[in-house]
């Protein structure tokens, strides 16, 4: 018989976000009244705005006529939409045929690890989204995990302390360097002092970052940078992965980009984006037409305005959170929460917890879902992450109960 891949062996039994429905589940079945609100998972719950609606009906309307029939599509995406990705979003840094077009980043980060393979160094930040690791492990790039973590990933500590960015001289030489900005789960986003320290130290030692992107669009401040490209060199270094999903609602239309800039080169100078081309056409068959679609009119002028506004929703939600979150018995305990007002993600440390525990005892008292952030790293142990991903009365009802929470030990 044929032997099973070793890299599953070694995951970690259970992902994340599926125990975190497993035990909302359990939960639900021993209490069948209670109404339970998440504020976990980071799945959008707003429609999709009108403008994107008409463009995606349009086009699936149209594949029932013999003149707007399309079958498969090139596989690194619509000319089109690639072209109007680096006119909208990458102006004088990056061209039309660098962008890759997906189904979500997720995809990517996971298709990816094929470029490198198993004898590539991983390096993280911790905490960070379980697909970066895992999908090393699976690849074989990582071994067994223990209480520190799995086996040959080098850890990079995001903590309160640090100002949540890692101590690049962690990183070994010739490594893949998984960076999120604004982060996942923290919230926290770089400057652009900070992915100029990133760059220059991928570009003097030899490493490639993978710059997740996916929660861009939330940026607010104006000094911060919405892409690594923004940052010198960066296009000697970097890829950068990014998607429709919290930019436009696109979680279950599945659509998603990357960009692989040509001066990116491989130890024995041959083109990282010709082996992604390669990748893309061999192991992916194109996204969705009726996605792209899509993604073409969430772009144009009508399309900006209205994700902005989908996004300003999230982020209104977010500010409530804030302040219930902040309120006296949260202070009074001694809980630190962590938002910069550019994510959707609001990061709380519980001094004297574990992340489960508090999850626990959370959905217990509260009946409200959260994300325990040792699910995202050894260094997220105690935090929790709250989710700003909901309905506004849900999310006031949620606010409401955990003003009551007793936290008392």
């Amino acid at each position: 018989m044929i032997e099973r891949n070793e890299g599953f062996e070694n995951l970690a039994a259970g992902y994340l976000f599926p125990e975190v429905a497993k035990r909302r589940r359990e939960y639900q079945a021993s209490h069948p009244d209670a109404k339970i609100i998440s504020l976990g998972i980071g799945n959008t719950t707003e429609p999709l705005t009108p403008h994107i609606t008409k463009a995606l009906v349009d086009y699936a309307q149209k594949l029932g006529t013999p003149e707007g029939y399309s079958g498969y599509g090139d596989e690194q995406g619509n000319a089109e939409l690639r072209a109007k990705i680096a006119q909208v979003l990458y102006p004088d840094m990056a061209s039309a045929d660098e962008v890759f077009i997906s189904d979500g980043a997720k995809c990517d980060i996971a298709r990816i690890q094929t470029l490198f393979g198993r004898k590539t160094k991983i390096a993280v930040q911790d905490p960070a989204y379980p697909v970066y690791v895992d999908g090393s492990v699976v690849v074989g790039a990582a071994g067994k995990s223990d209480e520190n973590g799995y086996q040959g990933v080098t850890y990079l500590p995001c903590t309160d302390e640090n100002g949540f960015f890692p101590d690049l001289e962690k990183i070994p030489a010739n490594s893949l360097i998984y960076f999120c900005s604004p982060n996942n789960p923290t919230g926290a986003t770089a400057t652009r002092e900070q992915l100029k320290k990133l760059v220059d130290f991928a570009n003097k030692n030899g490493c490639i970052i993978i710059f997740d992107a996916a929660y861009y669009a939330f940026i607010r401040d104006e000094k911060l940078p919405r892409t690594i490209f923004e940052i010198p060199e960066a296009r000697k270094c970097a890829i950068e992965i990014n998607s429709f999903s919290k930019l436009a609602g696109f979680t279950g239309v599945r659509l998603g980009w990357s960009v692989v800039p040509s001066d990116l080169k491989f130890a024995d100078g041959s083109s990282v984006k010709n082996d992604w081309n390669r990748v893309m056409t061999t192991l992916f068959n194109g996204a969705s037409n009726i996605a792209q679609a899509g993604g073409m009119a969430a772009l144009d002028e009508e399309g900006q305005k209205e994700t902005k506004a989908l996004v300003d929703y999230y982020l209104e939600n977010a500010k409530l959170m804030h302040e219930t979150l902040t309120g006296k018995n949260f202070q009074d305990a001694g809980v630190k929460v962590y938002y910069t007002g550019d994510s959707p993600y609001l990061w709380v440390k519980f001094p004297g917890w574990k992340s489960w525990d508090i999850f626990d005892k959370i959905l217990d008292e509260c009946n409200v879902v959260t994300t325990p952030g040792s699910g995202f790293g050894p260094a997220g142990e105690s935090y929790v992450r709250f989710s700003s991903f909901g309905h506004r009365n849900d999310v006031k009802e949620a606010c409401q109960r955990l003003s009551k929470l007793v936290l008392a030990k």
